[in-house]
């Protein structure tokens, strides 16, 4: 699995660094590019994934038509040439046009997607996990160093290092990615992805994976204007933003371990939401309202903390509710939302502290997440599943397409290794009375 898996998270991982090799210290430089205003800040900041949010669908459908492979490299091609307009802009709309076209390259969904395909359901939630914890790393990484960059070697030579790494991803995917298994479907109505949204589950994880990502933008307007600028009492200089970010961020790796291990191993994705919805609100009262350094500081280690230990579970969740046909669609309509909300976090928060002061972003901050407490309190955990493979040549396939269960809830075969595959609820329905209805 680890072989399988981890070029897949290299390449996401390294996108995401050059992404987040920014995030720190974004606000608080682009603040001194012509025509800046903090509204406009919150755009740049939250920008690509507006693009993102417009492309994650198009590209995980897309992916599961034409391939994984050529779908990721359109993908990272398009963040290449937006990472290089950022690096050579030197107004403030030049930039949000590249940060516009870094989002553009959607290929957020298609990697959770191709490492479905890859491995079984039973190793996915390992699989997950070490996906989330090689992109905390480079998050984590890319906190210690983009002020240090920034500060040594200018702004403009984050987004270098983000075309550059674009580029050694490009050489991954085709040298150490593996090709996906031919998958074949075949199911008694026609299921559309208009299902996705029907399907409570998926809805749940939607609207999770929207909240954590929005917030997520929230936290990355106001860190570094709150520490850097005068009149909010800190006053810190830019290079030293790293001192906030990296125990931070060890403190939510630290976290995501057992966060991940409870919620996958004990099935209990739902009681580890709820925690982390929990740390958002006392992160965002301690940001609104703190008065010393420290106290800013435990407000960002919360924040972090809850962040990681949603991150591992939301994909996960997702492509196990999702069928096997609608993995792409299904993550890309999640991610969609997720970089929705975003640009939206992005955009509200910059315009809320440019005309409300952090007290007011703060108490509407604790509001939504409070209301968002309340709605994920009704979610429950998924249902556990077994798969039954069988040899192609053992299934009688005009059984096989009659095969009905209200405790079955797919089916479908893998050409490649010319097995069949069945997801079943294994406390509901017993291996030997599935084989007797389709082994000839």
């Amino acid at each position: 699995m680890f072989k399988t898996v981890l070029p897949l998270s290299a390449i996401l991982s390294l996108r995401f660094f050059g992404l987040f090799l920014v995030l720190p210290v974004l606000s608080a430089y682009a603040l001194n590019l012509e025509g800046a205003t903090p509204f406009l800040i919150g755009v740049i900041v939250g920008g690509y994934a507006l693009t993102q949010a417009i492309f994650q669908v198009p590209f995980g459908t897309m992916s599961d038509k034409i391939g994984r492979k050529p779908t990721l490299l359109i993908g990272l091609v398009i963040f290449l040439v937006g990472s290089i307009i950022c690096a050579i802009s030197t107004d403030i709309y030049t930039l949000m046009i590249g940060r516009f076209l870094q989002g553009t390259g959607a290929i957020g969904a298609v990697i959770p997607a191709m490492i479905s395909d890859l491995v079984t359901e039973e190793s996915r939630g390992k699989a997950m996990a070490l996906m989330g914890g090689t992109i905390a790393i480079s998050f984590a990484a890319a906190m210690a160093l983009g002020p240090v960059i920034a500060a040594q070697a200018g702004f403009a030579s984050l987004f270098w290092i983000t075309a550059g790494l674009a580029i050694i991803s490009m050489v991954i995917l085709f040298t150490k990615v593996p090709t996906p298994p031919r998958i074949r479907h075949i199911y008694h109505s026609k299921t559309t992805t208009r299902d996705i949204l029907s399907d409570q589950n998926l809805l749940n994880m939607i609207i999770i994976n929207g909240m954590q990502k929005g917030l997520m933008a929230v936290a990355f307007v106001l860190i570094p204007i709150l520490l850097t600028k005068e009149g909010y009492g800190f006053d810190w200089d830019k290079a030293e933003l790293w001192k906030v970010y990296v125990p931070a961020l060890l403190a939510g790796l630290i976290a995501m371990g057992p966060a991940a291990v409870f919620g996958e191993k004990y099935n209990k994705p739902r009681e580890i939401f709820l925690l982390s919805i929990l740390l958002f609100i006392v992160s965002f009262t301690l940001m609104g309202f703190a008065t010393r350094g420290w106290e800013f500081i435990i407000g960002v280690v919360a924040f972090f903390i809850a962040f990681n230990m949603m991150e591992p579970l939301v994909q996960s969740m997702i492509s196990k509710f999702a069928k096997v046909h609608q993995k792409g669609a299904a993550l890309g309509m999640a991610n969609g939302f997720a970089y929705l909300m975003t640009f939206i976090g992005g955009a509200v928060a910059g315009l809320a502290l440019q005309y409300g002061g952090r007290e007011i972003v703060s108490i509407i901050l604790i509001v939504v997440s409070t209301l968002w407490l309340l709605w994920t309190f009704k979610m429950s955990n998924p249902h556990r599943y077994s798969h039954l493979y069988l040899p192609m040549d053992h299934v009688d396939m005009e059984k096989l397409n009659a095969l009905e269960h209200e405790h079955i809830a797919e089916w479908y075969i893998n050409e490649t290794e010319n097995i069949v595959a069945i997801k079943y609820r294994k406390e509901m329905v017993e291996e030997e009375a599935i084989k007797a209805k389709i082994v000839q």
